[in-house]
């Protein structure tokens, strides 16, 4: 389907009360590409229409109707049992609503209704169909609000979260396909979760009311922000929440990725959710970027042929875990780690963390905000943080701590190590103020 029309029906008004989709089935299109339909979807999603699908606003709303009717062109069950199958006249069935609660600066907490999207496709085996494989992702973003933002300069411009998290709603929707299609033993749970940005609030109101009950879930896999691959790398966290879990995952890299496993089943994406469930968990991620919650976080800028091999490696696992006799063997790991929440002070630094460098003694920058104060002072990606206004850097979590003791305006002596000479340099950063 034409994008220009797609943002036609979306305007026009899908609304959730609605039960009937104002979308045709013919989206599904069984002859239309993985690739063609998984970036046509992003588009949709990230489209100006939406206005970056910040929870509690229409365009939020209007991209879970969308979702609800991709769902139904797969024909997938609605996830609370109304129906065995729904089809393209109860899209709305799909829909979970819940009230999200927002943290206001000085103020009581703001309610913000929304809705997660959940569907099913049922499995193959009698005795192993009611328990579920979750593949979920959430499909809100920060809209025009600067909470959050990377780039507070630009006021109230749509954010529109092509890679965060477009990507991932589109990757979680292109395996929805590829299993209606060829469905496995064990059901699998499809699902879109809003309130992400604002805490996980989705997901955690999925686990607290789950359409099925979480003991029948047999593992959790999640998609955040896989639309930007380089250099072939692939971060997946969980890999430690089943005894089973990384040699699961390497047999299914075929495609010779370059995997960056992370045992932690915690983490600042939907996920963690799951794991503090008792439930083994992955997710897959293409690391961060210079258009993270900014503005230019565009469709144009995605990766399609880096995430379709996301995609068709999530395949192999999700069949791995929904064909196998017995369940994963749940693991807690034995020390998790923090979540990195950011600081709350609104002090602004301007970094790109690389997620992947692994067991660095710093914390290494994969770029920094055009613009911010740490590009002004003349910080680059690459450098190693190794030091924060006197503070040893040892990771994210240390920065994080480190840059929370400061408030906009305060000058700080940042020391990196650059290059392959590990060149050691003292900078002074003017921090700037983060949107709020």
């Amino acid at each position: 389907m034409p994008i220009t029309r797609v943002l036609q029906l979306l305007v026009a008004g899908i609304t959730l009360g609605a039960c009937r989709s104002t979308m045709p089935s013919t989206i599904a299109g069984s002859t239309v590409p993985d690739s063609v339909q998984v970036r046509r979807d992003i588009e949709v999603l990230a489209s100006d229409a939406l206005e970056g699908r910040r929870t509690g606003t229409p365009g939020n709303d209007s991209a879970a109707a969308f979702l609800a009717s991709r769902y139904a062109a797969l024909s997938l069950a609605p996830a609370t049992g109304a129906t065995t199958t729904c089809g393209t006249g109860c899209a709305a069935s799909y829909l979970i609503k819940f009230t999200a609660s927002e943290a206001v600066r000085g103020a009581a907490p703001r309610p913000l209704p929304s809705q997660n999207v959940a569907g099913v496709i049922r499995g193959t085996d009698p005795a192993l169909r009611d328990e579920y494989v979750v593949i979920g992702a959430h499909f809100d973003h920060l809209g025009r609000s600067t909470v959050g933002a990377t780039d507070p300069a630009a006021a109230n411009a749509i954010r529109n979260g092509a890679d965060d998290n477009a990507s991932g709603s589109a990757a979680v929707l292109a395996l929805a396909r590829r299993l209606a299609a060829q469905p496995t033993r064990r059901s699998v749970l499809i699902a879109h979760f809003s309130g992400e940005e604002q805490g996980l609030l989705g997901s955690a109101k999925f686990v607290e009311t789950p359409p099925v009950p979480v003991a029948k879930m047999a593992a959790m896999i999640n998609f955040d922000m896989v639309g930007r691959m380089k250099d072939d790398k692939l971060i997946v966290y969980g890999v430690g929440t089943a005894t089973e879990m990384r040699a699961l995952l390497d047999s299914a890299n075929r495609d010779g990725l370059r995997l960056s496993p992370v045992p932690d089943g915690t983490g600042p994406s939907d996920h963690s959710s799951f794991y503090l469930k008792d439930m083994p968990v992955l997710h897959f991620f293409t690391d961060t970027h210079a258009d993270y919650h900014a503005a230019t976080d565009d469709a144009d800028k995605i990766n399609i042929a880096g995430e379709m091999r996301v995609i068709d490696l999530a395949e192999r696992v999700v069949r791995n875990i929904a064909n196998r006799p017995a369940r994963l063997t749940f693991t807690k790991v034995a020390t998790p780690t923090r979540m990195a929440s950011g600081p709350g002070n609104g002090a602004y630094f301007g970094s790109i963390p690389d997620m992947a460098s692994g067991e660095e003694n710093g914390m290494r920058l994969s770029g920094v905000s055009a613009g911010g104060p740490a590009e002004k002072a003349g910080l680059k990606g690459g450098d190693l943080i190794v030091e924060f206004g006197g503070k040893p850097i040892k990771n994210i979590y240390d920065y994080t701590d480190a840059i929370g003791a400061y408030k906009p305006g305060d000058e700080v002596t940042v020391v990196v190590l650059r290059g392959t000479a590990n060149e050691r340099l003292t900078i002074k950063v003017t921090l700037g103020r983060r949107g709020g």
